[in-house]
């Protein structure tokens, strides 16, 4: 690709954001990407002190450089005098130019407004009674964009008490995987645009990324090129690896599996900021007719994507929003089981292809989780782009040496010290495997992990976990995904659920037993592209705590749609409380009673339809409302008890507790 770069004056100061992140009364941690390293000045204005001003120096914001003309800064402000909770302050970042003046959010993104407002604005709450929550948002999926019920609920809110306290994202924030023709050809120029800066590639023929992107199967065709578990004759292929053996890449929709991390971070620009599709062209890259009937296609779902990023962006500008990843931010299957670790780290490419998605998920998501402990991370990523070479390709030795340092990180898990308890998971980075047979399923987390988990959860009254994928999940779906890693083939059904590993399940089950750990249990989840909520108690014990699974999938992805209303038809006939095969296979210690859709036609437990997950939480931190927002404008959903399932549960129950549990069959 061509690097001819604009004049710095003919790009927008900043191209995405301000992402607010991990806000708290004495600290705001906030997000933003610019054409150059900007001198900024964050004014907060609230009562009763009125406007301040912090002058972001390099002890307040840290930039880091990504290309000629793109720059990454991490604005973490600690206040010495914390500011109010539950009231509405107003905020503007100034931009001083080289003339003197300076700018305000109002003139460099009036989008971000909402109508009548001079300046954004956040809203600190005291506690956590009510959030959002969602995953999955691949752009050139049909459905509309879950983000954007966001932006209308924030709208529509009178008065700081009817704000959510934040937006947590659950997974596959972006499909590094799964990429449109069109978005991949914004991605490319793009790159050129802002002068994205290059690599060399090992382990492939090509030398670096300017070669890749200028190959012959550029679109529609990386499938060829990417790493596979069995050689065939594909002559592509042979050229492309010298003939070694490749190894795993399982996803099935690889056509335009993104490599490089210039593309992965142009990527989170081109998802998060409607400001990058301003500099890019319309003219599609050269096809053939096939092709370009699908890139015409996808053209459709990705203009209609691109049309609603300035109310996403206004959503994100004005509510705390935090992350943490799933398969997809990186490529599916990321780590399902040993053997895959084995294999796609044993081969150069495949290892830098799933080292440069981590660099961009730290850069542009776990960075604003929790910065303190990207701290040496951030500065091997400042040698890496100073050790440039004179084609702008980054140090590969630094690249390597940050990679292994992150897929050996053990900290992009972190917990919040909000009421009630936030405990964000990993499970994808420290996985239990299976020591006898390296193709099973890992579990999602591994025992060290899950006493860490445990230790943070004690003395706590409730608690708020976040695992990418359900603790407690739909029986039929296990049930075929446990077949399916019977006769050998795990990776065909994504094989990986909390119960797939003996070991993982038990723990997490005694952790929900244990004394002195939570009497209440939220549990929200995504990646399974429907939603479900159950209620779940431990038989057999007094006092046993309440567990919610609340699952809302995805922002903007769905099931198949007939084969979900099979999935759920059979669900209910074959794990009926009088069916013997419900009798031999339910978890006898588990009580588990499913929340019914309220716009549910003939009984459905699962809820199909993009949108986000909304949730409200009384005192004590139980739920006492979960609702779905449907990203097509429809009436939300409303999760309501199956009061015939809850009576039968009632009945079960140890005596003395009122509740709301039943029967595992109810699943």
């Amino acid at each position: 690709m061509t690097q001819q770069q604009p004049a710095t004056d003919a790009l927008p100061a900043v191209l995405a954001g301000p992402l607010l992140r991990r806000l708290q009364p004495d600290r705001l941690v906030l997000w933003l990407v610019g054409s150059r390293a900007l001198s900024l000045t964050l004014r907060l204005d609230s009562e009763p002190t009125g406007p301040r001003d912090y002058p972001l120096d390099e002890a307040h914001c840290q930039v880091l450089q990504v290309g000629e003309h793109a720059f990454i800064h991490l604005i973490d402000l600690h206040l010495d005098t914390p500011l109010p909770s539950d009231l509405q302050i107003d905020y503007d970042l100034l931009i001083a130019g080289d003339d003197g003046q300076t700018q305000g959010i109002a003139d460099w993104a009036p989008h971000l407004l909402y109508d009548g407002a001079e300046r954004p604005n956040f809203v600190l709450r005291a506690r956590l009674e009510q959030l959002l929550h969602g995953s999955c948002r691949k752009p050139h999926h049909p459905a509309a964009d879950g983000l954007l019920c966001a932006d209308r609920l924030l709208g529509e809110a009178h008065g700081p008490q009817e704000r959510p306290a934040l937006l947590l994202m659950s997974g596959d924030q972006v499909y590094a995987d799964d990429v449109a023709g069109p978005m991949l050809r914004a991605i490319h120029q793009l790159i050129e645009r802002l002068g994205l800066f290059g690599e060399r590639l090992e382990g492939a023929l090509v030398e670096d990324s300017d070669a890749l992107y200028a190959h012959e199967v550029g679109y529609y065709q990386r499938a060829d090129l990417l790493p596979a578990l069995d050689d065939d004759n594909d002559s592509l292929r042979e050229r492309f690896f010298g003939g070694v053996k490749k190894p795993i890449f399982t996803t099935s929709s690889a056509d335009n599996h993104l490599v490089t991390l210039a593309e992965m971070l142009a990527m989170y620009l081109l998802v998060w900021s409607p400001t990058p599709w301003t500099l890019l062209g319309t003219r599609r890259p050269p096809l053939n007719t096939e092709r370009a009937e699908r890139y015409e296609r996808e053209r459709q779902h990705i203009d209609d994507f691109r049309d609603g990023l300035d109310r996403v962006a206004r959503a994100l500008a004005h509510l705390p929003s935090l992350m943490i990843f799933d398969d997809h931010d990186v490529t599916d299957d990321w780590n399902l089981s040993a053997q895959w670790e084995e294999t796609a780290y044993g081969h150069p490419f495949s290892k830098r292809i799933i080292g440069n998605a981590l660099i961009a998920y730290l850069l542009c998501q776990g960075w604003g989780n929790d910065p303190e402990v990207f701290g040496e991370a951030v500065e091997q990523l400042q040698a890496m782009n100073a050790g440039r070479d004179g084609r702008n390709h980054l140090d590969s030795g630094a690249q390597d040496a940050l990679i292994d340092r992150l897929l050996h990180f053990h900290h992009w898990h972190y917990v919040l010290p909000t009421e009630p308890a936030l405990l964000v998971l990993d499970t994808r980075t420290r996985r239990w495997r299976s020591e006898r047979n390296p193709q099973r399923p890992s579990g999602l987390l591994d025992w060290e992990g899950l006493c860490e988990l445990q230790q943070a959860l004690l003395d706590h009254r409730a608690a708020i976990v976040v695992s990418p994928a359900p603790i407690f999940g739909v029986k039929l779906i296990e049930a075929v995904q446990r077949l399916f890693t019977w006769i050998g083939h795990p990776l065909m059904v994504d094989a990986e659920n909390w119960m797939a590993h003996r070991g993982a399940a038990q723990v997490i089950l005694n952790i929900f037993r244990h004394s002195r750990t939570p009497g209440c249990y939220v549990v929200l989840s995504g990646d399974v592209h429907y939603s479900f909520v159950y209620q779940v108690l431990i038989r057999h014990r007094k006092s046993a705590p309440h567990i919610w699974q609340i699952t809302s999938s995805g922002l903007k992805n769905e099931f198949p749609r007939r084969l979900l209303d099979w999935f759920d038809r059979l669900n209910r006939w074959l794990y009926s409380p009088r069916s013997p095969l419900n009798w031999l296979t339910k978890r006898r210690r588990l009580q588990v009673v499913p929340r019914i859709p309220s716009r549910s036609q003939a009984g459905e437990r699962l809820w199909n339809g993009a949108g986000l997950g909304q949730v409200f939480f009384d005192e004590q931190g139980q739920p006492r409302e979960i609702l779905q927002h449907n990203a097509d404008g429809s009436a939300a959903v409303s999760f309501v008890e199956d009061r015939e399932a809850a009576q039968r549960a009632a009945q079960q129950a140890p005596a003395g507790r009122a509740l709301a549990a039943g029967d595992k069959s109810a699943r």
